[in-house]
């Protein structure tokens, strides 16, 4: 049984497969199931329902409609190599999903600071208008 290393994350919320690895590791990879796939059951991790649909919404289709987030990771030789960075990846989708987004406060521009924009694309507008051939009248 995996022991995460991330403090939100049960050991009794996370079931693990081995799977016939991909990638570097030569005829190793066709002797050993060095890649890890791991299941977490959101549900047993008390999310709060922002966090969870910011979770859901980060996870995309790592997410299944049962509501357990899956993960693989293969990238290394090693079981203990792949299991800590599918954990890693766990966590850090977790952190990412507790974050609040930062809500952009609106605010109007002054009644000078208008007056400077007109008075700045009349100036600019009187450049152009001089730029053009001269009329003889």
């Amino acid at each position: 049984m995996p022991r995460p290393d991330h403090p939100s994350i049960p050991p009794d919320a996370v079931e693990e497969r081995h799977l016939a690895g991909t990638g570097p590791g030569g005829q190793n990879v066709n002797k050993v199931a060095t890649a890890i796939q791991l299941r977490v059951d959101v549900s047993a991790l008390d999310l709060a329902p922002s966090v969870y649909r910011r979770l859901k919404e980060l996870a995309g289709s790592r997410m299944t409609a049962d509501g357990a987030l899956v993960l693989t990771a293969r990238s290394h030789r090693t079981q203990e190599a792949n299991r800590r960075e599918a954990l890693a990846r766990v966590g850090a989708l977790l952190d990412k999903a507790r974050q609040r987004p930062a809500y952009r406060i609106k605010t109007k521009p002054s009644r000078s600071a208008k007056a400077k924009r007109v008075d700045k694309k009349k100036a600019r507008s009187q450049i152009k208008q001089a730029r053009g051939k001269p009329r003889l009248d």
